[in-house]
């Protein structure tokens, strides 16, 4: 049923995204589908990395460490932003286009006051991705 899986990571909030990743290699290991991690950083420095090839490290690790948890291999995939509060929507489905996904597996935080005026990302995406999106909660 699916055959490329992407899971988007904040490395700043790893400890968000532990059911999402749990679900999508439950369904990687199912339909035999290939799990990509999309990661989005800056080319300036951030508090996570100071370069956007520190960022690909540190997100190549993560991978590594989900991959050998969960025994699917996840495979890391950087995308670079000018400004991640204005476009990290545009960036991932950009991404998910370029990976060629059928599915994103997306961490979601429980609705706060903001989210009945702006959609949160994974609601921008479930709205407006060519691809299904499943949201964790």
């Amino acid at each position: 049923m699916f055959s490329k899986i992407m899971i988007p990571v904040d490395l700043k909030h790893t400890e968000q995204v532990d059911k999402a990743f749990a679900v999508a290699a439950e369904l990687a290991k199912q339909y035999k589908a290939e799990a990509h991690v999309v990661g989005v950083t800056l080319s300036s420095p951030t508090e996570i990395a100071r370069t956007p090839e520190a960022y690909a490290k540190k997100l190549a690790e993560f991978a590594a460490e989900r991959s050998k948890a969960l025994g699917v291999t996840f495979v890391p995939h950087t995308e670079i932003s000018h400004d991640i509060t204005i476009d990290l929507d545009d960036v991932l489905e950009r991404a998910a286009e370029t990976i060629n996904a059928d599915l994103i597996v997306m961490a979601s935080h429980v609705p706060g006051f903001a989210e009945h005026f702006f959609a949160s990302n994974a609601g921008y995406l479930a709205s407006h991705a060519s691809m299904s999106v499943l949201v964790v909660r």
